[in-house]
């Protein structure tokens, strides 16, 4: 059966793709249903054809999934922010899951399987962090969210995924800009002001607010003043200039407006000092779990040495810090690095290090000093591991590699790169970022050496790491 655009026909949905897509197989074809879920029968409208992958949208559920459920949102699925809010929580674990599973399986080649996927605490509310669009539409501001795939911009007056602060500073910052007439940024022209609003909420409630602007606008201090009126716990106000033409959300181009532009949040009973740029982890309470999880499957006990790849600003390490001798962190972006060594002082941490350069520049600068770190835990971008950092690792020879992955594809194709010298033995799946298709694994690899025994570790001079 030759599929074309526009044409209509039935499709058993068989999976789920990495965008929360229903897949069906038709033919042979892979075809990616939009709105639709696994074990559904639906009318699929073909979008677009191509040689290996047909991209159509369900245009009538005829034999619904008994996870299927009304959204919550209005705004779904136009909103290009969440991807499952069609299905119940249970049925939203249970697609994650199996995505994670088939890449193990299919990508990897592996035998290994995660057993579940640890809830989330919270479905809606988790983000402490907000990034919203702004914008106008029939003659007023707005906030939003791109729709998928393009740089459209829906208005959303209340997400379900943000905290209160958040939805309440962008209340007040549309009604300013009502008010006073500033102009909004146009990304195709370069012309008008304001771009974007950012906002932190910590765990204790208390929130800074960033407002992203070309120029600084005129009777900014009534802004501010709107902020402080509206925003529950707010302690502080930036201004972030931004005349960049581009997608960057913030320029480094900050000013303190009012009160303090950092926040300080915890994790796992230590302190974070957080700026607007400074990264952290969305859902904080979920980050414990997974963090708890990795420090497990390092299996130190006080002593060896914990290499940190891809460190950030240090959460990871400095969260097992107390389990080892000694922590060195790697990183490439300087100011993660300045922060990571902040946070450690803050915290009294005193067996840690970090280093600026690239995971595989730091790989290589330890293993040609003779260092031989008991474990090394990676927390890559979405792309997953450089082949240039997994041959450094396998050089270094740990006893044991933790993989934090972002990507279930990534990591099972890295994975399946370690597997002549590790073992994956065990994975664990923790659910992030509920209401949206994206899940964090955590997988523990052991040396494939069976009489691998750990070099007990002993201090070094630190000045090749300078």
């Amino acid at each position: 059966m030759e599929l074309k655009k526009n044409d209509v026909v039935e499709a058993r949905i068989d999976g789920a793709a990495s965008g929360g897509e229903g897949v069906a197989h038709i033919d042979g074809r892979a075809v990616f249903v939009k709105g639709a879920l696994p074990g559904e029968l639906c009318r699929a409208h073909i979008l677009r054809a191509g040689k290996g992958v047909v991209w159509a949208k369900a245009e009538e559920i005829i034999e619904p999934s008994e996870h299927r459920i009304a959204p919550e949102c209005p705004h779904f699925p136009r909103c290009g922010g969440c991807a499952l809010l069609h299905a119940d929580y249970a049925g939203e674990l249970e697609i994650k899951l199996a995505r994670v599973n088939d890449a193990l399986e299919r990508i990897g080649g592996l035998e290994l399987r995660a057993e579940r996927v640890e809830p989330s605490p919270e479905r809606f509310g988790y983000r402490n962090k907000a990034v919203f669009a702004v914008g106008r539409a029939g003659g007023k501001a707005v906030t939003g969210f791109y729709r998928a795939r393009s740089h459209d911009i829906l208005p959303v007056e209340s997400c379900l995924l943000q905290t209160p602060a958040a939805n309440a500073a962008a209340r007040a910052l549309r009604a300013w800009m009502d008010e006073t007439g500033a102009p909004e940024y146009d990304e195709k022209t370069g012309r008008g002001c304001v771009r974007r609003l950012m906002t932190r909420t910590a765990s204790d409630g208390s929130t800074a607010v960033c407002v992203v602007c070309a120029r600084e606008p005129r009777g900014i201090e009534s802004l501010v003043e709107a902020f402080r009126r509206e925003v529950p716990g707010l302690t502080g106000v930036v201004l972030d200039k931004n005349a960049s033409r581009g997608n960057v959300v913030l320029s480094g181009d900050e000013r303190v407006l009012w009160g303090d532009e950092r926040l300080t949040d915890t994790l796992l009973g230590l302190r974070f000092s957080l700026s607007p740029t400074s990264f952290f982890q969305i859902n904080r309470r979920q980050t414990e779990r997974l963090y708890s999880k990795a420090i497990e499957y390092c299996g130190l006990e006080g002593s060896g040495l914990l290499l940190d790849l891809y460190c950030g600003t240090g959460t990871i390490g400095l969260c097992a810090a107390r389990n080892c001798g000694r922590v060195v962190g790697a990183e490439v972006v300087p100011s993660a690095v300045s922060d990571a060594r902040d946070n450690a002082r803050r915290n009294g941490i005193e067996n840690a290090e970090f280093i600026l350069a690239d995971a595989a520049e730091a790989a290589k600068r330890l293993a040609d000093a003779g260092e031989r770190p008991d474990v090394v835990i990676v927390d890559p971008p979405r792309a997953g591991l450089d082949a240039a950092v997994i041959a450094e690792i396998v050089r270094m020879a740990p006893r044991r590699v933790v993989y934090v992955s972002c990507d279930p594809a990534t990591l099972a194709r890295d994975l399946r790169v370690f597997a002549p010298d590790y073992e994956a033995v065990e994975a664990s799946c923790f659910d992030m970022f509920p209401c949206t298709s994206h899940v964090e694994t955590v997988c523990c690899l052991y040396h494939q050496k069976k009489d691998f025994i750990s070099v007990p570790y002993e201090p070094k001079d630190m000045e090749y790491l300078k």
